[in-house]
């Protein structure tokens, strides 16, 4: 495999040159609001790259991991995604809506909050471990998928398939059952806390008490 390491302007002009990479890792290369459409990475690895901004239109991803990279607000209008691991990375405010159909791709260990997903077929996807703050999760199908670890506080998930989706341990969590298909679907316990609070239920040992207020005081 060879390497582009970005310490000079070379690696970067070269990436934006050419098309076709394959069994290329890039390091450290500056291509913040960088034009990376019609391009094909196939067994390409990004790590520590600053990606910001960047633009990927119907470029092709194929068994490709960006690691320890900032994607913060990348266009990935119609990129294709074929088994493609982000790890540690940053990829906030990204609209994933419009990435080709049928993607296959996974999130470990990175921050994903102010994110887009709608309308997607997202089955056996993982998110494992993220920072997914107010994140719209619209009108998918994340059969099977695994949410365990992340940090889902203030998400919306409407529309959504979730049958045996793995939310254990996550944080934040709300799902509502008038609003998703939920089949076996493994949550945390606050999550059912909250829920029932919502439904106008208080869980004993997790609620306040009813208040006693206007009670008569015992002598």
């Amino acid at each position: 495999m060879s390497e582009t390491d970005g310490a000079g302007a070379e690696g970067t002009q070269r990436l934006l040159r050419e098309t076709y990479f394959e069994n290329e890792t890039f390091t450290n290369l500056d291509l913040q609001n960088a034009e990376l459409a019609d391009k094909e990475f196939y067994r390409c690895t990004f790590e520590n790259c600053q990606l910001q901004e960047s633009r990927w239109k119907d470029s092709i991803l194929e068994a490709c991991v960006v690691r320890g990279c900032n994607v913060t607000r990348a266009q990935f209008g119609r990129i294709a995604l074929r088994e493609v691991r982000f790890e540690g990375s940053k990829l906030i405010g990204i609209d994933w809506s419009n990435i080709a159909s049928n993607p296959e791709f996974s999130f470990v260990d990175s921050g994903l909050s102010y994110c887009s997903f709608v309308g997607l077929s997202m089955r056996k996807m993982e998110f494992l471990r993220c920072v997914a703050r107010e994140v719209n999760f619209y009108d998918l199908d994340l059969t099977d998928s695994d949410f365990k670890g992340t940090d889902l506080s203030g998400s919306n998930f409407r529309g959504c398939t979730l049958t045996r989706t793995d939310f254990s341990e996550t944080q934040g969590a709300f799902l509502d059952p008038a609003h998703n298909r939920l089949k076996d679907t493994r949550v945390p316990l606050d999550s059912v806390v909250n829920l029932a609070k919502t439904l106008g239920m208080r869980v004993a040992g997790y609620h306040d008490e009813v208040s006693t207020k206007g009670k008569k005081k015992a002598r």
